[in-house]
């Protein structure tokens, strides 16, 4: 039974992730084929022998003896790892996929849920004859996050309004504002809900009398079943509410960048190049300008510009008044021994948009980076034509989950640039709006909805009470002379501080993601923040164990990661 029992511990391997900032442990049970029964009765026997004084003629039996030990662990040791390699799906290993005589960018993963773009059915012309003059940059339309999250203070802050609340039992807490435009004869609107904002505009001829707050909201949603609103009238009011509608916008991204070398096909491949060729570094000029994070006073990604943790270097670049910090591999911390290189990972896995640079003709797998937040990539890869061999082309293709969104700009046809400026628009664009896309995927918009629930729920709260307490609510009374007047003067009442936490350190919970939770002895889930000028992380994204910034949720201050 012993033996039995330690045989089936012994089976029992645990292979890490980056899970954000901590290591997730996803266990599972090596088949037989792998750990032979004889490999591990060799050990037991080895190490369960008794020890002798030694003696001159037994020796070379003991010297031999713990040679045999060493070389069996090294064995075992070295399988752990080969245990958490991807291995190209046979099918595909074995199909020859070529366009234009060459790999295809990206292969599908063996179990499907990626799609690809252009297809690989759609065979790309690399022909000396083809056109290669790619799409008009006129029509690269960077995506709105929240189209309507400025409306409030664009026509409401500057203008005579009203705002009211109340709780509806159906739908939960409810806040709406009401805008009279006397000059165009118009109400303006704004219902915000749990799942969403609704905004109208109305003219006033279709009202006998001025309507009131419950008729107006039930105008936007049919749904609304209270019988009254309360009026606000707490003058800090307009911050409050303008702080959670633009909550979600942000002018700031970062993404991963991934150097891909011949014949690389793992993520230890991948995570582990340190040198960077005069291609590559071409290619990162591209994008942006390489700076010193040293006292980089700039959005940071969540890089530490103070200490030296993160790297001494990174690509930064500014864009059509967006501010964006790439997170490049070969820049990152590299540590000797960990094939894992989590010092890297956790700001990669962490992103939501990666872009791969490949240097030869190895094809890029989807699934291959083991993450919980990474849902799309962006392939390139520098080919050459003979005939114009000082000429640059670049070659690029996408990849996504299946519940992304397409997004734009659309890939010209054949997928090629020639043109330095043209494609740094171009995949810049796609990023950013890869980005947005990415937060409709299911695990982001579960993420997003309890976030907005809760700071709804607070907003709400946090206006019926202080307009209680400006009214002079007996009741309150000790909320006005305490918290009031810092809630007045200071501008930070509850909501505030509730929202603060909500997107510097938003929450971000292995339940929220659909994932079991395990966290290691001693680690703390910290919520996740949004973008804000300061945070860096993605939605769902988790803490960096060693970044004194703090952790982003809906993509910010840290980074997100995926399924691993």
């Amino acid at each position: 039974m012993e033996g039995e029992k330690r045989n089936d511990t012994s089976l029992s391997r645990k292979r890490s992730f980056t899970f954000g900032a901590y290591g997730g442990v996803d266990k599972f049970t090596c088949g037989e084929e792998a750990r032979p029964e004889s490999v591990q009765d060799n050990i037991l026997d080895i190490l369960d022998s008794p020890v002798t004084e030694s003696k001159p003629f037994l020796s070379t039996s003991s010297n031999q003896r713990d040679t045999e030990l060493f070389e069996i662990i090294e064995k075992l040791q070295g399988s752990r790892i080969d245990e958490q390699r991807c291995e190209f799906p046979l099918p595909l290993k074995s199909q020859i996929l070529t366009i234009g005589g060459d790999l295809p960018l990206i292969l599908p993963s063996e179990s499907g849920g990626y799609w690809i773009d252009p297809p690989l059915e759609r065979l790309v012309d690399m022909s000396p004859s083809s056109s290669y003059s790619g799409s008009d940059p006129e029509s690269y339309d960077i995506m709105e996050r929240d189209g309507e999250a400025k409306i409030y203070h664009e026509f409401f802050r500057s203008r005579y309004h009203h705002s009211f609340t109340a709780v509806d039992p159906a739908l939960g807490p409810l806040v709406l504002s009401v805008c009279l435009e006397e000059e165009e004869n118009k109400i303006r609107v704004i219902l915000r809900m749990r799942e969403c904002s609704l905004h109208g505009v109305f003219s006033v001829s279709l009202f006998p009398n001025i309507p009131s707050a419950v008729e107006l909201a039930k105008m936007l949603c049919d749904r609304v079943t209270v019988a009254k609103f309360d009026v606000v009238g707490y003058l800090k009011a307009p911050d409050l509410i303008t702080a959670f509608d633009e909550h979600r916008v942000s002018p700031n991204f970062k993404f991963g960048i991934l150097y891909q070398k011949e014949g690389q096909l793992t993520e230890e491949d991948i995570l582990s190049n340190n040198t960077e060729s005069e291609e590559f570094k071409e290619f990162l000029s591209v994008l942006g300008e390489t700076v010193e994070l040293q006292g980089f006073t700039r959005f940071r990604g969540g890089l530490d510009v103070c200490h030296g943790q993160t790297g001494s270097e990174a690509v930064y670049t500014s864009f059509h008044g967006r501010e964006i910090m790439f997170h490049v591999a070969t820049k990152l911390p590299f540590t000797e021994g960990d094939p894992q290189q989590l010092q890297r990972k956790r700001h990669i896995g962490n992103d939501i948009v990666a872009l791969v640079y490949q240097e030869g003709q190895t094809p890029f797998l989807s699934d291959v980076i083991k993450s919980h937040f990474l849902h799309c990539f962006l392939v390139v890869r520098r080919i050459q034509r003979p005939e114009e061999e000082d000429k640059t082309v670049y070659q690029v293709s996408v990849t996504a989950r299946e519940d992304v969104p397409p997004f734009g700009p659309v890939l010209p046809d054949p997928p090629v640039f020639t043109e330095r400026s043209l494609l740094r628009e171009f995949l810049l664009t796609k990023l950013i709006n890869a980005e947005i896309s990415c937060y409709k995927a299911q695990r982001f918009s579960r993420l997003e909805l309890r976030t907005r629930s809760s700071l709804l729920e607070s907003l709400q709260t946090e206006l019926s009470t202080r307009s209680q307490c400006m009214m002079g609510d007996p009741s309150l009374s000790g909320l006005q002379s305490s918290e009031g007047v810092r809630g007045v003067s200071e501008g930070s009442g509850g909501f505030i501080e509730n929202f603060k936490r909500a997107i510097r350190v938003r929450s971000h919970s292995f339940e929220t993601l659909g994932v079991p939770r395990k966290v290691a002895v001693g680690a703390s889930q910290r919520p996740k923040a949004e973008k804000d000028g300061e945070s860096d992380k993605p939605p769902g994204a988790l803490p960096h164990l060693s970044d004194s910034s703090g952790a982003a949720e809906l993509k910010d201050q840290a980074s997100p990661q995926e399924e691993t």
